[in-house]
């Protein structure tokens, strides 16, 4: 016999009746793994209408087999549940459970023609040629997918752009703000681009060093996600000390270049700069705040980057 919604309603109230004492009522929402990913909330209250954390690790398995039984049985086409369970008054009866399975277009994840992916690079390219000469190549790329058609950066985006100015030479991250693909998520992407601004040019042995490590800042910042946030908070980071090639440059520090990308689809980004320093230019470390920002903060301001 195929599984079935009442066959689901069953289960639940079989381990949610016993998920904890002190629960009255909850519920859970899950979205299934599309493209990798999927999730699930909850919230349990007790009588008083007070949060109740619900421990048992049962729930969160069962609650899964069920999404996957469900989908087995061939249902109509579902990416969302939407579990309400109400306690017995009375200790011989069961539960009450609702189950709502529906299928929600707001969570789908974007397919890898969206439109929204080219939307992003178009606005952070319009950016740029009022900054300065955008070369039409970029200075490095990757364009390596993983499982979902995704690379590191999660969108289809890892480059660095060229872009030339009188007496200098920038080069800059290009995908970090580009909404993440396999997702629903409004957001874009890590929700910042990295900026590198030297003020003389480069031979093309240097230029490449360079553009390639912008590509390995960016995958730093894809993994931790909330660089830009710390930015905002501490002003300044040390990030990252660098290789023997970048010799005489030792450490890399990142502070807020004060301009956004706008146009982008769900808001502006903020550039953050990037800094190579020298070692001998380094004041003594400080372990009392994150990221050493206190000591990336003392360097900038005696370089005349941030007041």
């Amino acid at each position: 016999m195929p599984y079935t919604k009442d066959d689901a309603i069953r289960d639940l109230v079989a381990i949610l009746d016993r998920a904890t004492r002190q629960a009255e009522s909850g519920e859970r929402n899950v979205t299934t793994i599309q493209a990798g990913h999927g999730q699930g909330h909850d919230g349990f209250k007790d009588r008083q209408g007070h949060s109740v954390e619900v421990r048992d690790p049962d729930v969160i398995r069962i609650i899964w087999q069920i999404v996957e039984r469900l989908e087995a049985a061939g249902e109509p086409a579902f990416n969302r549940l939407d579990v309400t369970w109400q306690r017995a008054r009375w200790l011989e009866r069961q539960g009450r459970v609702t189950l709502d399975i529906r299928f929600d277009p707001v969570i789908v994840p974007r397919a890898p023609d969206d439109p929204v992916y080219e939307q992003a690079a178009a606005a952070r390219r319009e950016y740029w040629q009022r900054y300065g000469d955008l070369a039409p190549d970029p200075a490095a790329e990757r364009g390596t997918p993983n499982t979902y058609g995704q690379t590191k950066w999660f969108g289809p985006h890892r480059r660095v752009l060229r872009v030339n100015r009188p007496g200098s030479i920038l080069l800059a991250t290009d995908g970090l703000s580009t909404p993440w693909a396999g997702v629903a998520d409004r957001v874009n992407g890590v929700e910042c681009e990295l900026v590198l601004e030297w003020p003389e040019r480069m031979n093309a042995e240097q230029l490449q060093a360079w553009a390639d490590l912008m590509i390995s800042l960016g995958d730093r910042v894809a993994d931790r996600y909330r660089v830009a946030r710390d930015v905002q908070t501490h002003r300044a980071l040390l990030f990252s000390g660098l290789s023997a090639e970048f010799k005489p440059m030792s450490f890399v520090i990142f502070s807020s270049l004060g301009a956004e990308i706008t146009g982008l689809s769900f808001g502006p980004v903020p550039l953050i700069r990037v800094t190579p320093v020298r070692e001998d230019e380094m004041p003594p470390a400080s372990d009392e705040t994150p990221w050493e920002s206190a000591t990336a903060r003392d360097l900038l301001k005696r370089c005349g980057i941030i007041p």
